[in-house]
């Protein structure tokens, strides 16, 4: 008889999980305080030795999960005579510099051209649809700038296609929206377009971005959300025949 091979049988049976080290216990517990609202920004964590009594745990095990939580930029630690381990602030920069880094190692490992663009367009139709009926006049004048600028500059080189899309997001005064959107920007035109778009495509770009700023200024929604949804289908057959190079 394997006693090996029905001991192992047996505990997946069970469905026995493993069991995480101890500054990981230590950690997920302080992350879900964080998330939940228990601790907030700016809350000054209890001294390590405190944490360590509090949870059972030696300083060591508490100060390896304090160094997990900062490099989540969930804390951070403050020298000096008010020093200690502080909850950290939410940087907006922070969470989309996460968020692309993660998608890009993603998208490395699985995750298609295909998947992104169709989670793009949920985003971004909603928001050319908020863009138009939230913008401000110095929102539409920063569209029509950046109009003016593709015209002239725009191509596999410039940045300007994609800022139109990030000013497009600010209009909509949703900051979420930026935060979770802008890292899709970076890994489609970083990891899929590289540069290789033919001329035609960029003009294709300024003048659907051109429309669109005229559905904005006359505040007409669905003008704006249906230019956008055609425009991204548009995008999708150029970025899904640069996958295939």
């Amino acid at each position: 008889m394997d006693i090996v091979g029905s001991s192992q049988d047996l505990t997946r049976g069970l469905g026995v999980a493993r069991v995480r080290s101890a500054y990981q216990q230590v950690a997920d517990q302080l992350r879900q305080l964080i998330i939940t609202g228990k601790l907030t920004p700016g809350d000054r964590l209890p001294s390590e030795a405190e944490l360590g009594q509090a949870f059972g745990v030696s300083r060591s095990t508490v100060r390896e999960a304090l160094r997990s939580l900062t490099s989540q930029n969930l804390v951070y630690t403050s020298r000096g005579v008010n020093g200690g381990s502080f909850v950290a602030d939410a940087d907006p920069r922070s969470i989309s510099a996460y968020l692309e880094t993660s998608l890009g190692l993603l998208s490395a490992g699985g995750l298609t051209v295909d998947e992104l663009l169709a989670v793009r367009e949920m985003l971004e139709v909603p928001a050319a649809r908020l863009a138009a009926t939230e913008r401000s006049e110095s929102d539409l004048l920063a569209l029509r700038t950046a109009v003016e600028q593709e015209n002239t500059e725009a191509g596999p080189q410039h940045e300007h296609p994609q800022h139109f899309h990030i000013l497009l997001l600010t209009c909509s005064h949703n900051s979420l929206l930026e935060v979770v959107t802008q890292p899709i920007f970076s890994v489609l035109k970083n990891r899929f377009l590289r540069g290789n778009a033919p001329a035609t495509f960029w003009d294709q770009v300024c003048g659907d971005h051109a429309n669109m700023v005229e559905a904005i200024e006359r505040r007409d929604a669905d003008a704006a959300g249906s230019l956008m949804q055609e425009h991204l289908h548009r995008l999708r057959e150029t970025y899904l025949a640069m996958d295939r190079v």
